[in-house]
């Protein structure tokens, strides 16, 4: 029998990274890692991760609430909700929340290996570490994934 995994509004893994909350929809595990999936709930005002690229999965993002901007290259976009941004191996990018209101987002990863990369994240906050561009890049970088210092 296949296993079905049903996540409630108030299940999931939540991890908290300061003005990002990421709650853990799909770990991979019900879908033998080919997909992962969480929602990312970026507070007023918070900057996202500096841009970079990922070489090993494809993300997606889906705006719920709120308007989330992406930043890919040099090219800005304003995306409220409704609006889906995929993001290819290997395309420079980030997003952030400018604005005065929670952004809440669906992410997925194709395959599912970025989940573990917030997990991570956060137990290297949790451990004490203060969160400098050169340690979220070494975190980063367990997972395929590099600053694209060309945009930075």
């Amino acid at each position: 029998m296949n296993n079905v995994s049903v996540v409630a509004p108030d299940a999931g893994e939540v991890i908290d990274l300061g003005g990002a909350r990421i709650r853990i929809l799909e770990d991979g595990s019900t879908t033998a890692h080919r997909l992962g999936i969480g929602e990312i709930t970026l507070a007023p005002h918070t900057e996202g991760p500096p841009q970079h690229r990922h070489s090993l999965h494809d993300e997606g993002f889906y705006v719920v609430s709120g308007t989330a901007r992406f930043t890919v290259g040099e090219s800005r976009y304003d995306a409220p909700a409704g609006t889906l941004a995929m993001i290819p191996p290997g395309a420079p990018h980030t997003f952030a929340n400018p604005g005065d209101e929670p952004v809440v987002m669906i992410n997925t990863f194709t395959p599912d290996l970025y989940v573990r990369y917030f997990q991570d994240l956060r137990d290297t906050m949790a451990a004490g570490q203060e969160m400098t561009p050169q340690v979220v890049g070494e975190v980063m970088g367990r997972y395929g994934t590099v600053a694209a210092t060309d945009f930075a």
